[in-house]
This record gives C-alpha cells, sequence and structure tokens, in this order.
C-alpha cells in the first residue's frame, strides 16, 4: 500500500545510528552469501534448517528429540536473519533505515540490540503458539521491524513520515497515521488470509504489541535520560 522515504525527527543522543546500519548490512550480506545466487535446493534446505518451524518448536517443547542443523530453539535467533527474495530483504530493510535510527536514538545502543532481539523472538514465538500445527519454516526480520515501528509510534507520534502511497503518491502524515495504518493492515490481512497464504502475520502483530508496551512502559524514563544528555551534552 505504501512505502516509506523519510521522516523529520532528528537524532539527539546518538551521533550515528551504528547498530541499525550493522543489522542491515549483516542481513544484506547473509542474504548474499546465502540467498541471492545460490540454488533453490540450497536455499530450500538453509530455509528449513534455520528457519523457525512452528510445528518442530511445539514437539521441542513437549520435550521430543529434534533432528536439524542446529537445535531448534536457536532458529527463533536465525530465522530474524534470512530472507526469501530481494523484496521480502529490502522491505524489511527500508522500514528498519527510516524508523529504527530514532528508536536506537532513544534506546540507546546496548538497549536498542535487545529491544530488537526481544521482539524479533516475541514475534516468533507468537507465530508458533498460532500456527502450532504448520511445517512452513519462518523466515525474516519482520517481528523484529514490528516492534520498531510501534516503538516510533509511541515515541514520535507526532512527528512527520514522507510516505509513498500506492507506490506513487509522495505524501507526508503524521507517525501515527501511517504505523497505525500500517498495523491496522496487518490485522486487516490476517483477517482474510486464505489457508496456504506463507505471510507470518502474527509475527508481525507479537514483535508489534511486544514493542509498543515495553515503550510505553519505558517511555518516561527514556525520554528523562535524553533531556539529562541535551541538557548535559559530552564535550569534545
Amino acid at each position: 500500500m505504501f512505502i516509506p522515504l523519510h521522516d523529520d525527527t532528528p537524532l539527539r543522543v546518538i551521533r550515528f545510528q551504528f547498530v541499525t546500519f550493522s543489522i542491515i548490512a549483516l542481513n544484506i550480506a547473509i542474504f548474499l552469501a546465502t540467498g541471492a545466487f545460490s540454488t533453490e535446493n540450497f536455499q530450500a534446505s538453509l530455509t528449513e534448517g534455520y528457519g523457525l518451524v512452528p510445528r518442530e518448536m511445539v514437539r521441542v517443547f513437549q520435550g521430543q528429540a529434534h533432528y536439524g542443523p542446529i537445535p531448534e530453539i536457536f532458529t527463533l535467533l536465525t530465522s530474524m536473519f534470512l530472507h526469501g527474495g530481494w523484496l521480502h530483504l529490502l522491505g524489511n530493510m527500508l522500514f528498519m533505515w527510516v524508523f529504527a535510527d530514532n528508536v536506537e536514538d532513544a534506546f540507546g545502543y546496548v538497549g536498542f540490540i535487545l529491544f530488537f532481539l526481544l521482539c524479533g523472538l516475541v514475534g516468533g514465538l507468537t507465530h508458533v503458539y498460532m500456527m502450532q500445527g504448520s511445517g512452513e519454516p519462518l523466515i525474516g526480520a519482520s517481528g523484529a521491524v514490528s516492534g520498531i515501528l510501534a516503538s516510533y509510534v509511541v515515541l514520535y507520534p507526532r512527528a512527520r513520515v514522507w510516505i509513498l502511497l500506492f507506490m506513487r503518491i509522495p505524501v507526508p502524515l503524521p507517525a501515527v497515521w501511517v504505523l497505525g495504518g500500517w498495523f491496522c493492515i496487518q490485522v486487516i490481512s490476517l483477517v482474510i488470509s486464505k489457508p496456504g497464504e506463507n505471510v507470518a502475520w502474527w509475527a508481525h502483530i507479537g514483535g508489534f504489541a511486544t514493542g509498543f508496551i515495553l515503550t510505553l512502559l519505558l517511555r518516561n524514563w527514556l525520554f528523562n535520560a535524553a533531556a539529562r544528555i541535551d541538557s548535559n551534552p559530552p564535550s569534545a
């Protein structure tokens, strides 16, 4: 429905979004090394071995043995850094680039890493819980990125975001409308989705809910920390 282009929220605490840049670079590097130029058989085996398979994860939680290249529990992490194609990768990384820098600015480098991973993990577990019988592997950073979008809208609801509406019309809108609309699209898509559609709507919703709740709980602390830094800027 739309493509984010940029926002008008400046960085206040950090000088550059090193963690955001590093995560994007890592995802691109992994895709180039594993998915961009490999055979379909290799991609399928990689996805099955390192993607998050709800049915297999449920078996692990039930104490049954799992056979694969890594313990299934670790696929909650590895699945976040695999993507199924260029559009899948670029879509996630574009949303990450536009919105994650200000969330990183609020949480700090270490806090943002933990926040990103936690949103991705809970998004994956939400997908597992709601799709327990599915044998389709889940891959992609969508759950973590969804948490970032939720955090941004809690922290900067009035920020102006330029989007490409319907893929062709540039429009500036408040973040609460852009990202609130994005979340509504996820819910509607889940409701009208047909069996067999390979989109992890529940991971998006779980990651978004996690980011929203965490940021809402920490918002005052984050703003107070930023205010203290603004009043006592580091010396050169």
